[in-house]
């Protein structure tokens, strides 16, 4: 059996101390990249960031989930997108989750699809939103029917009367 050195032992060590700190470090990068992908293709930028739409997704992540002041006006009352960065800031992911769980916002967001979402896809999302820099303003608050708001909406029209029950 061949003896080691201490300096062999010592580079033993170092080795490992890398390979489990690199194993360690993949996951929340890995978890915070699959974030980025899902907030991607769920649509959450197209309302929570300002412009996206109009600008082709063309908008830089800097500014990606800072909300919107175009308010989204029907029979409801006017939302506005929040600013998901900030409604993360504080919480834990087992805090959003939970939220997540029974969200039940006003149109147009879909609360049921992010409700239906995986605990490991809104645990991915998670991470990601918290690894953005807490940035931007809160969204303007909820305006009720009949009410007018301030600043640009987009208005729906009300659903047609259900004229089958005639």
């Amino acid at each position: 059996m061949q003896k080691r050195t201490p300096f062999t032992a010592m580079a033993l060590v170092l080795v490992a101390a890398t390979f489990t700190g690199l194993a360690q470090s993949a996951e929340p990068k890995s978890q915070v990249a699959r974030g980025k992908y899902l907030v991607e293709i769920s649509g959450c930028n197209d309302c929570h960031t300002a412009n996206y739409a109009m600008a082709s997704g063309k908008v830089p992540e800097s500014e990606w989930l800072t909300g919107d002041a175009l308010g989204w006006q029907g029979p409801w009352g006017t939302t506005y997108p929040s600013n998901l960065r900030l409604y993360m800031k504080d919480k834990t992911e087992a805090q959003w989750i939970e939220a997540a769980r029974n969200l039940r916002a006003r149109p147009p967001m879909p609360w049921f699809n992010v409700a239906a979402m995986s605990d490991a896809d809104l645990k991915a999302i998670y991470r990601y939103v918290k690894s953005l820099p807490v940035a931007g303003a809160p969204a303007p608050a909820y305006v009720p029917p009949g009410v007018d708001p301030q600043g640009p909406v987009v208005r729906f029209p009300a659903p047609p009367a259900n004229t089958a029950a005639k």
